[in-house]
């Protein structure tokens, strides 16, 4: 399982039209995952705070675009070369930051190492 972070809005949109297109496929050329154990550092570097997000759960065999795993931070991120097709997503979990601003996993994810 692959994870996305986006605004709600953004996700209802993509629903409605059946792809999911988010902020940097068209500036960066592909749409920003995290692994589990990658999500919540993820979360609190780039979306420290923000409310209205909405957590996509992604079967990485159901996608029909590329995913690469590239490096950044010191890490492998994956990242969907292409459209998203909303087919692939499991589950939508609301993602709110805590009173602190800060993201926590989600209750029913659970990191194993």
């Amino acid at each position: 399982m692959i994870f996305h972070i986006t605004k709600r809005e953004q996700w209802e949109q993509a629903k409605q039209v059946g792809i999911y297109r988010g902020d940097t496929l068209d500036t960066e050329g592909f749409i920003h995952c995290s692994t589990l154990q990658q999500l919540i550092r993820t979360a609190n570097k780039f979306f420290h705070n923000q409310k209205g997000l909405v957590l996509l759960c992604i079967e990485p065999e159901q996608v029909q675009a590329e995913i690469k795993y590239e490096a950044a931070d010191s890490d492998l991120f994956p990242h969907i070369y292409g459209e998203l097709n909303v087919d692939a997503v499991t589950q939508v979990i609301e993602f709110e930051p805590g009173e602190n601003g800060k993201f926590e996993i989600p209750n029913g994810l659970t990191i194993t190492h």
